[in-house]
């Protein structure tokens, strides 16, 4: 294991159903498509390296990512939940480092610098193998795992990276509290997409471009 390193998997195979026809990923935000944003700051932040696991409509995933320098790796079996993602992922890892970083694609709100303090405190900080941000008690994502548990998610146990790791196994987990909410605020829905456009410095298409991709 490469001490004081952390590289990242970024899930994007979801089919994003409660957004409509839409693909939530392809949705425009601060003027770049939702996937994108994502994978630029996490390429701007401090990792070994970036892994995107793909799926649902993956050639328009795809292509949302052309030109930047990371791995895409296709889950054909993502219908069967996000695990088999993170599986895949942890599969495409190629650098040992001391902590994976499991990304969801739908958090615009974060950035670079929300990434690499959770790195930081990973490294520096955190006294056992699972770091889960947090903000006013809430529970978030990106978590953080320790390299061991690369292993075990590769011999087969399909519950580490999940919610119930984190419910069943308190005594592994290591609560951050983030000063944002950035963390705790993801894009499911097309309300949600308002609630984007409505805060303050976030600029996003609005309501007109969002039925246009749900038409599509």
């Amino acid at each position: 294991m490469t001490q004081g390193k952390v590289s990242a998997i970024l899930l994007a195979a979801g089919e994003s159903r409660r957004m409509g026809a839409a693909n939530k990923l392809a949705l425009d935000v601060d003027g770049m498509p939702l996937l994108r944003r994502t994978a630029v700051s996490l390429l701007s932040a401090s990792l070994e390296e970036l892994v995107v696991v793909l799926g649902h409509q993956a050639d328009t995933t795809r292509a949302l990512l052309e030109g930047l320098p990371l791995c895409l790796v296709e889950n054909p079996d993502y219908t069967q939940g996000q695990m088999t993602s993170v599986y895949r992922g942890m599969q495409a890892l190629q650098q040992p480092c001391e902590g994976v970083m499991i990304c969801l694609s739908d958090q615009p709100l974060l950035e670079t610098v929300d990434f690499n303090t959770l790195i930081r405190a990973f490294i520096e900080q955190c006294p056992r193998s699972v770091l889960v941000p947090t903000y006013q008690g809430r529970r978030g994502n990106p978590i953080v795992l320790a390299w061991q548990h690369r292993r075990a998610i590769l011999a087969g146990d399909r519950n580490l990276g999940c919610k119930r790791l984190i419910e069943d196994n308190p005594a592994l987990v290591w609560p951050y509290a983030m000063d944002n909410d950035h963390c705790v605020f993801d894009l499911d829905t097309p309300a949600d997409y308002e609630r984007l456009r409505a805060r303050s410095g976030i600029r996003s298409r609005g309501p007109a471009a969002l039925a246009t991709l749900q038409e599509a």
